[in-house]
């Protein structure tokens, strides 16, 4: 593996990064790996992504090929300023309504209940015949998948969810086409099921959201850092019908990822009472970069919000996350985790 991008030095930090999924609000991703990269004393050795996280991932990796830490950053700026042009020219826009009231839903918006309705009464195979994506233009453009397969700057992991056999499947980096993206990114109510050998996939998010098992069994780094996009907590119980929606989807796409915490929690109790399985089990450190105060002011609506100046907000709120973050437990890597694996999952 090349690492020629990343700084050397005993006081360099090597991580390893779980990419949540979360559509539009995969911008506050893309600002955390802005600012990771920006950092001369971190070093990333893999990466795992589902859907908004494997088009991250894919874009981190494909920039870290061509031009290294400056050619990641591009690459990220690129595919998400592609993302908003596309946007801008949909149907699919915030109302002046929600415009006024604030940044992210789209609660009032035509063009959303247009979707939500059309999503409700027909299939995507009826009402997008075409299977048109702005991710697959925006990847094509961007992103020459060739060059991406030779990638040796850092590991890459995409999962998807075999529909038909109702498991992950997990893409490493010389599988990873524009199909396999596409999969990962593939939710069933707007887009058709990508077929990859025979086999349809939706989205990753319903089976590894991001998966975890990558990390801990490809990589020599035991340090793992998850960018997490979905809310665990919220403040009150949901009792409208938007609130209760918002809510499902949360719990949804956060229900895998809440089973593979309590598998690393377990290890890690076996570990403390001195059973390694001949040293199959090998301790690993656990951090979190969120914003639960922020992404729990935004519901469903706002995950195909790709208004520029929404994508933005989220770029920002997601340096100023890792930067807080860096600030706070930079000295835990390589010694211990920095979140409470059981107090916050179990």
């Amino acid at each position: 593996m090349d690492t020629s991008c990343w700084p050397r030095g005993r006081n360099v930090k090597t991580l390893n990064l779980a990419l949540q999924g979360g559509g539009a609000h995969g911008a506050f991703t893309w600002g955390v790996l802005d600012r990771l990269l920006e950092d001369e004393a971190i070093a990333i050795e893999a990466v795992s992504g589902t859907s908004a996280g494997a088009v991250n991932g894919t874009a981190l990796a494909y920039g870290l090929t061509l031009g290294g830490r400056e050619g990641a950053r591009e690459v990220l700026t690129e595919v998400w300023s592609r993302i908003a042009r596309l946007a801008s020219l949909s149907p699919l826009q915030p109302s002046p309504l929600d415009r006024l009231l604030g940044p992210g839903r789209m609660d009032t918006s035509p063009g959303y209940h247009l979707l939500d309705a059309a999503s409700r009464l027909f299939t995507p195979y009826l009402y997008n015949a075409l299977d048109i994506s702005p991710v697959r233009q925006v990847l094509a453009e961007v992103v020459d998948f060739e060059v991406l397969r030779r990638c040796d700057r850092v590991k890459l992991f995409v999962s998807a969810t075999n529909v038909r056999r109702g498991r992950a499947r997990v893409f490493e980096v010389r599988e990873i086409g524009l199909d396999a993206v596409l999969a990962s990114t593939c939710l069933p109510f707007l887009n058709q099921a990508v077929e990859i050998d025979g086999e349809p996939y939706w989205d990753g998010g319903y089976t590894g959201n991001p998966p975890l098992a990558p990390l801990v069994g490809g990589a020599e780094c035991r340090d793992v850092l998850l960018v997490q996009l979905n809310p665990v907590n919220i403040e009150k119980t949901p009792t409208t019908a938007v609130e209760i929606m918002d809510r499902l989807n949360t719990l949804t796409f956060n229900a895998a990822l809440m089973h593979e915490m309590r598998e690393l929690d377990f290890a890690a109790r076996l570990l403390a009472d001195g059973i390694d399985h001949g040293g199959r089990l090998q301790p690993l450190f656990l951090h979190v970069i969120e914003d639960e105060a922020l992404m729990g002011r935004f519901g469903v609506s706002s995950k195909l919000n790709a208004d520029w100046a929404f994508l933005t907000l989220l770029r920002d709120a997601g340096r100023t996350a890792c930067e807080t973050w860096l600030q706070d437990h930079r000295q835990d890597l390589g010694l211990r985790s920095s979140v409470d694996i059981a107090g916050r999952y179990l």
